[in-house]
């Protein structure tokens, strides 16, 4: 059975996105698309993310009026996005909008991941929720040399040095590459 990885890109600081929800400083980034093929989780066959990912994806690369966009960015990957408000999906993407607990959705995505590995994408909350949850195999951080005021952070949650245990930190390209397996609570 695959594992559950949460690999996300952040800032020097610790943010996801900034105060207005961009990714902007991420795709600065000198070689950013270079260095995301090495980063990619090539074993996932599912995606997860939390609505304000996949909504800033959808106007940023405007996928409801391009939707032949999707498979560059996703594949042909099952996309599950938690949220809790209706969301537009792109025609022909293989999106499932989720509500609730994570924990209440987590046979449906395990059983489409199949032997796959699934990638919470991003949204730090949805992947603090896997982790409280006890989901959570590895924690993947690709920081960024860039720095915001704020927005939304990496994890919004309190982990001590009991909980993660750092596997690799690498260079790829601009990027400081740092993997830790989590330990169940």
């Amino acid at each position: 059975m695959g594992h559950v990885i949460y690999d996300a890109a952040a800032t020097l600081n610790g943010f996801l996105a900034d105060e207005q929800g961009s990714l902007d400083w991420l795709l600065s980034v000198a070689g950013a698309d270079e260095a995301a093929t090495e980063l990619v989780p090539t074993g996932a066959t599912v995606l997860v993310e939390g609505s304000a990912t996949y909504q800033w994806v959808l106007d940023h690369e405007d996928l409801l009026a391009q939707p032949e966009k999707w498979p560059a960015l996703y594949g042909s990957k099952p996309t599950f996005v938690f949220t809790s408000r209706e969301l537009p999906v792109p025609a022909g993407a293989d999106v499932r909008l989720r509500s609730g607990s994570v924990s209440e959705t987590f046979s449906e995505i395990r059983a489409t991941a199949g032997e796959g590995d699934i990638w919470i994408v991003g949204g730090g909350d949805p992947a603090g929720q896997f982790i409280d949850a006890g989901l959570v195999d590895r924690i993947a951080v690709s920081v960024a040399p860039a720095a915001v005021v704020g927005g939304a952070p990496l994890l919004p949650r309190t982990y001590g040095p009991d909980r993660l245990e750092l596997l690799s930190a690498d260079a790829v390209g601009q990027f400081a590459r740092l993997v830790y397996a989590v330990r169940r609570g």
